[in-house]
């Protein structure tokens, strides 16, 4: 069998692992995943949003994408949060692995009329179509959600009939961004119970997953920054979370954003003189690197999963 996408995710459903999907920023971002993946020979999900694309640009994406699969071929390229069938196209058409279509603010009938036309679209390339039911509070990138919208069981079931899509975004607690929870999250597992019992076979994914390291924040903080009341997902729930259920795709952005720059500003910091950007950079990398190893060997157990 081909080693692509749907084989790591049908794999990880059923040695419960999860492929993490982790957003990139610049080179040295996805240089930290590439790094990562090959200490831990992973697979794993290298993912841009929309506004991350415009930022870098597509044919910079799509060419360091190219150069990261030459260091580990089980590195797959994800658009995350795609808003609309013409951004989702631009991404199929660009050789991206999968997208995420996100009709998750639409009514039920236009989330599903808009993911089956990304998804028939998607399929006839050959590329793997992510949606999303329900709706996952915070602020990140192009989302802006004020309140949880929990994923109905019986309407991801029907949604996942209609659209036929790939993977499922569920929504069962967790929040986007760096100020996840006024309170500890209470995560509704019950509802991801129902889910997976009505959906055994599809590869379910978590988003809003970051656990926001209180010593990153430290030295964040102690450097100059200004974060208050930064928190995420508890790693010891993140980590029983994929063991037990059929989360095959957990995804990361704040961690990585939070990690590179609390590093660059610990080395422009203790390092004035320092002028030179590949110096202070090269250790903002390998920092991150050092944080996603450790999650893909203690939380999301992708290590040695790949295929020799």
């Amino acid at each position: 069998m081909e080693n692509n996408l749907k084989f790591y995710l049908d794999k990880a459903l059923k040695e419960h692992f999860a492929l993490g999907a982790f957003n990139f920023f610049n080179m040295e971002s996805l240089q930290a995943i590439i790094d990562a993946s090959l200490k831990t020979n992973s697979p794993a999900i290298m993912q841009v949003s929309e506004s991350a694309l415009r930022y870098m640009g597509e044919d910079f994406v799509t060419s360091l994408a190219k150069t990261a699969k030459k260091f580990n071929p089980a590195l797959f390229l994800h658009l995350d949060h795609g808003k609309s069938f013409e951004i989702c196209k631009k991404a199929v058409d660009l050789g991206f692995d999968s997208v995420m279509i996100d009709g998750s603010d639409l009514s039920f009938s236009q989330n599903e009329s808009l993911t089956k036309k990304v998804a028939l679209y998607a399929h006839s390339k050959g590329v793997l179509v992510e949606g999303e039911l329900g709706q996952i509070k915070g602020v990140e990138d192009d989302v802006d959600v004020a309140v949880n919208s929990f994923t109905s069981p019986e309407k991801a079931l029907e949604f996942v009939k209609k659209t036929n899509v790939d993977m499922l975004a569920v929504a069962i607690g967790t929040s986007h961004g760096i100020n996840k929870f006024s309170r500890p999250p209470c995560l509704r597992v019950d509802l991801l119970q129902q889910i997976e019992k009505l959906l055994p076979c599809t590869p379910l994914v978590l988003h809003g997953a970051s656990t926001i390291d209180k010593e990153i924040v430290k030295t964040f903080n102690d450097f100059g920054g200004k974060l208050e009341k930064a928190n995420g997902l508890s790693q010891e729930l993140l980590k029983k979370i994929v063991k037990e259920h059929n989360i095959a795709k957990v995804n990361t952005d704040s961690d990585l954003r939070l990690s590179f720059t609390s590093q660059l500003r610990k080395e422009l910091s203790e390092n004035r003189s320092e002028f030179n950007p590949r110096s202070y950079l090269d250790k903002a990398r390998e920092k991150t690197a050092q944080i996603l190893v450790y999650k893909m060997e203690n939380v999301f157990y992708s290590a040695k999963k790949k295929q020799l």
